[in-house]
């Protein structure tokens, strides 16, 4: 029985930076409206263009290093998260002034879930900058002395633990648009769009990963901002023909689950 339960334990241990991050990052509102439909779409969106991405790179020779390659792919998951810390809450707080007032102090107190996500994100980021920045860490711990012995151990531990999680925090925070649909449900619909947008400028400035034809290239560089803004546009449908929401009503006071 001991055996066992040590067992179980190792990997809840490995999995709590990740499951930490969902909790994070997930909308996590009672009585938030969702519709399965246009998440299964998403989903195969998703996996239509990781599919996409894979074909792309096995027809066409890279121009750069496959390392490089994977670099310049986490880069733009960062640019996205860095859009969306500039571009979020410029747009909740549109929405937020934007609301009557018996629904704007609703939608006040729902900023407490992006805000979570937030904080979380920065935390992270902040943890990570301290201890790896021009190895920053070893040095505070020739600093302490001899409770570097008790230091190192705890700033290992941190690193690790803060890794995964903000590798797992930056995807999800991107996927989920900062948790604007704790909110109110037309936000992510509409944020989507402007995060895919600005990806597709900065994706603009840089010169393609492969060697295709031009044909090719403009496709897989249109292809994910207008299916996102298609998406979206279906999404908004949806809400409103099978519930009713819109932005307007949104506005007006129609402020969703409780």
């Amino acid at each position: 029985m001991r055996s066992s339960s040590r067992g179980q334990s190792r990997p809840g241990c490995l999995i709590l930076p990740f499951a930490l991050a969902a909790r994070a990052f997930t909308p996590s509102r009672p009585g938030r409206v969702t519709d399965g439909t246009t998440e299964a779409i998403q989903v195969l969106r998703t996996a239509v263009g990781i599919a996409a991405t894979m074909w792309l790179l096995y027809a066409y020779p890279l121009r750069q290093s496959a390392a490089d390659f994977a670099t310049d792919q986490a880069e733009q998951v960062f640019i996205s998260a860095g859009v969306l810390l500039i571009a979020a809450p410029v747009a909740l707080g549109i929405f937020v002034a934007a609301a009557r007032p018996p629904a704007r102090s609703v939608y006040i107190r729902r900023l407490a879930g992006p805000a979570k996500g937030f904080l979380a994100l920065f935390t992270s980021v902040l943890v990570l900058w301290g201890l790896l920045q021009d190895s920053a860490g070893a040095r505070m711990a020739q600093q302490l002395g001899m409770w570097q012995i008790a230091f190192l151990p705890l700033a290992l531990g941190a690193v690790l633990f803060a890794v995964p999680y903000g590798l797992t925090a930056v995807v999800l925070c991107v996927h989920y648009v900062f948790r604007a649909a704790d909110v109110h449900e037309v936000l992510p619909a509409l944020l989507s769009p402007v995060l895919v947008w600005a990806l597709f400028a900065f994706q603009m400035a840089d010169s393609a990963p492969v060697n295709a034809p031009a044909t090719v290239r403009a496709l897989f560089l249109f292809a994910p901002p207008v299916s996102v803004s298609a998406l979206s546009i279906w999404e908004l449908r949806c809400l409103r023909r099978r519930f009713g929401i819109t932005v307007r009503t949104a506005l007006r006071g129609g402020t969703g689950g409780p």
